[in-house]
């Protein structure tokens, strides 16, 4: 099939190598977000799906909106017959969805229809799911609602970051994605709709929801920082002063410790919870690189009783 690849992020890359691998499609063009500011110097930074796309010599568009006039023109020259997405990062409207003679086809980072929305992997870590997986789904006008054509299941593991969990969804999706296509070009493959029952919302993590809550139990202040890694990243406030959390650990036999309350040893940190206490490995200081939580408590040289938080 002559496909349209639309996708933005890293995340998105390991399935557009795979559509580029495949002998049975043509990635004719790649739609992505218009560059965008990054770096200290805020210069105008080309998408990583956009920059993968210029070295395999694809045609890029970047429209500003999917419903741009320009881009709906080009994107009816190229007649896709179909359009696999992977983290496109902007809404399709109806004009745009009616292009492609197969439509639309996303690949989503959960097992629909649970975490519909912008950020699933990160709320299947935050909720303590033990296994999530991927799904590819016909694009419709609503949030992620559309029938399913195939699924892969993948564990969470006890020490998965978003991060961590993100990548090896991103390369076994690819295979997915691809395989989605070849099905759907057989007529094999059928779009099946979701059951009304199991749908939970995924919407974005911001930074107000990545601020850990020292009240909480132990296992729920684990779950947030592993889950806002790499962003937007867990926090607390350390003498007025925001500390980013990056790594965490549950000390289930410590339970002398207040909710926030601090305690340092030579080489290690802890946090008192609504439960037991918790280690910090690795922390940002504001304005600061990452450290080892010892490294940086040493610095600061913590007093007795001295809290985290609020």
């Amino acid at each position: 099939m002559k496909l349209v690849f639309a996708g933005t992020p890293e995340v998105a890359v390991p399935a557009l190598d795979a559509l580029i691998a495949s002998d049975r499609h043509e990635v004719a063009a790649v739609v992505t977000r218009p560059d965008a500011p990054a770096g200290r110097g805020r210069r105008l930074v080309a998408s990583p799906v956009a920059e993968r796309a210029q070295e395999a010599g694809i045609e890029v568009l970047k429209p500003a909106k999917p419903r741009d006039e320009e881009f709906l023109a080009r994107l009816r020259e190229i007649a896709p017959d179909c359009c696999p997405v992977v983290a496109y990062g902007a809404l399709l409207p109806r004009v745009a969805l009616d292009v492609p003679a197969r439509g639309w086809v996303n690949l989503h980072f959960s097992l629909l229809p649970a975490w519909r929305g912008a950020a699933p992997v990160q709320h299947a870590v935050m909720a303590g799911d033990e296994v999530t997986g991927a799904s590819t789904f016909l694009i419709e006008e609503g949030l992620d609602s559309g029938p399913v054509y195939g699924v892969l299941t993948e564990e969470v593991r006890p020490t998965d970051t978003s991060g961590d969990l993100l990548t090896r969804l991103a390369f076994a999706g690819a295979g997915l994605l691809a395989a989605t296509m070849d099905g759907i070009e057989d007529g094999t493959l059928h779009a099946v709709p979701q059951p009304q029952d199991g749908v939970t919302p995924a919407p974005k993590i911001t930074v107000e929801d990545a601020q850990v809550q020292w009240s909480a139990p132990a296992l729920r202040v684990d779950r947030v920082v592993r889950g806002c890694t790499p962003a937007p990243g867990a926090w607390t406030l350390f003498r007025g002063e925001r500390l980013k959390l990056i790594q965490a650990t549950p000390v289930l036999d410590r339970t002398d410790l207040a909710p926030g309350e601090l305690s340092a040893a030579k080489n290690n940190v802890y946090v008192g919870t609504g439960s037991h206490a918790v280690e910090l490995l690795w922390v940002q200081p504001q304005g600061k690189k990452p450290m080892k939580a010892a490294d940086w408590a040493r610095g600061v040289r913590i007093v007795h009783g001295e809290l985290l938080g609020p």
